[in-house]
């Protein structure tokens, strides 16, 4: 594989600034970032009049670009797809930045002057994706001044987004990379009803947010239950009971459907007038459109299926309470995060195609996290037609997801539920995809998918394993033989004089 030039090496060690904005083109000398998404240009062409005003989806859209890569077949490995097959001896292709073939070696044809890596003894999977992180929004070094995760300033702060608190910057990004995190959720914080939309992001070192967020990928709406807002507000205005929360929330949802209606209305009002042959009705002004409102704009959003709900949620009733409010007003709850009591309604959680996010054994760190088993996520993925999946919540935690899942899967084939890597693999891969609305494009080595891929030295639910190399979109980011290959954040210049060698923590 050839290394990055040498401008490039030096961009990547000088303070993570190698945001490829309007830089590096695909191998084929075209660009290979998907078009940001104009919002309403594909429905504007359906309007009668494309002067109809609408609220932007996405104001700042993304401006990822894939690092240039040459292709390269990984052979002889042990690989874990991520669709629940393993292929012993077998080989993956990475090629303009997709996964071009995956089989076994022995059947695998490549194009000539690929170059080739023996991974014999080694594991393949597709690149871990956490879908609860707070990096960038509470980054390291810590300090009053970075800390910038919660909006504690009112049960809904809807109308704040965490990727504008995001700082690039976070060295708990490489820390990321090193364990193999190839893309994640950031959320904002817990203490609020309605915490604000989260963003998800390529772990790739930039100079922006913009530069860092996953193309195409939808915003997800932060909310929270239980004890988190009823601590922060009793004393403040409230809520501080449960049923506080609920009426917080209802409040809130009855408030965007009608938000949401005014847009609607407007639009179709709009379109008639624009539609119309009759020549009074065509001299009259358009029809106005309604003021924007930030927090609304996002719950509307949520209500539309446009923006994923995430729920942090401990105890098993109120996720079956949260579900039934979801369905009085008709939005979805994508994922429970947290959900220390899943395993008790993991049947209510498959029959409405909802994830539950877990960690593998924290517990008791207040009373609504105490009733959880370490069986909790092997016992969500024990129903039929389910979505477990490990995060983290965690800096230090995301450094060792594949841990986490082992522990998770120890815990369950203790109990006889037959769960094994090539299973286990998919709770922080494929299902966080699935969750965040990605799956189409990462978190399973599928031909035509995103080259995200980690070469571990061992299998990944090994204490061990280390990640040896990862690729994002095809771009060798991170190689543990080779510290230059390895991005550093300013506050980790120099550190090559003083024996670091990137991934502190791995």
């Amino acid at each position: 594989m050839k290394k990055l030039g040498i401008t490039a090496l030096a961009t990547l060690i000088m303070g993570a600034c190698s945001q490829q904005s309007g830089g590096e083109t695909a191998a084929d000398g075209s660009a290979d970032t998907p078009a940001a998404d104009t919002q309403g240009a594909a429905d504007d062409s359906k309007n009668a009049d494309a002067g109809i005003v609408r609220p932007p989806l996405d104001p700042f859209p993304s401006t990822y670009e894939r690092y240039a890569s040459d292709a390269v077949l990984i052979t002889g490995a042990t690989v874990l797809t991520g669709t629940g097959e393993r292929i012993d001896g077998g080989a993956v292709l990475l090629q303009d930045g997709k996964i071009a073939m995956v089989g076994a070696a022995a059947a695998m044809t490549v194009p000539e002057g690929t170059a080739t890596i023996d991974a014999q003894g080694k594991w393949v999977t597709p690149g871990v994706i956490d879908i609860h992180s707070h990096l960038g929004d509470y980054p390291s070094p810590s300090t009053d001044s970075t800390s910038d995760g919660n909006e504690v300033t009112s049960p809904n702060t809807a109308h704040v987004w965490a990727e504008h608190s995001v700082w690039p910057q976070d060295a708990g990004f490489t820390r990321a990379l090193a364990a193999g995190v190839t893309s994640l959720q950031v959320l904002p914080g817990s203490a609020n009803l309605f915490g604000g939309r989260s963003v998800i992001l390529k772990n790739v070192p930039s100079r922006t947010v913009q530069g860092m967020k996953f193309p195409g990928a939808a915003y997800g709406l932060k909310m929270a239950c239980g004890e988190n807002p009823k601590r922060v507000y009793a004393e403040r205005g409230g809520p501080g009971t449960r049923m506080g929360n609920f009426a917080g929330y209802r409040a809130a949802w009855i408030e965007a459907a009608a938000y949401k209606k005014s847009w609607e209305d407007y639009a179709a009002k709009y379109e008639k007038w624009a539609a119309s042959e009759d020549e009074e009705e065509k001299e009259k002004d358009a029809p106005d459109a309604p003021a924007r409102d930030l927090k609304l704009e996002t719950l509307a959003g949520a209500l539309s299926g446009d923006i994923k709900v995430n729920m942090h949620c401990y105890r098993a009733d109120e996720m079956v309470q949260v579900i039934d409010m979801s369905k009085e007003f008709g939005y979805k709850v994508s994922t429970f995060h947290h959900a220390i009591e899943a395993y008790k309604v993991a049947d209510f959680l498959a029959e409405n195609g909802i994830c539950a996010a877990m960690w593998a054994d924290w517990w008791g760190f207040k009373l609504e996290a105490y009733d959880t088993v370490r069986e909790n996520a092997a016992l969500v993925y024990a129903q039929p037609d389910s979505c477990a999946i490990i995060h983290s919540d965690s800096d230090i935690g995301i450094q060792r997801l594949n841990q986490e899942a082992a522990k998770a899967m120890g815990a369950g084939r203790r109990i006889g539920v037959d769960v094994t890597p090539k299973d286990a693999i998919a709770w922080i891969t494929a299902n966080p995809a699935k969750a965040m609305g990605i799956d189409d494009q990462t978190g399973t080595l599928e031909s035509g998918k995103m080259a995200d891929v980690v070469i571990w030295n061992r299998n990944p639910f090994s204490v061990y394993a280390r990640a040896e190399q990862v690729y994002v979109d095809g771009a060798l980011l991170y190689d543990r033989a080779d510290p230059t290959r390895s991005p550093r954040m300013d506050f980790e210049i120099g550190q090559l004089d003083n024996g670091y060698t990137g991934g502190a923590g791995q």
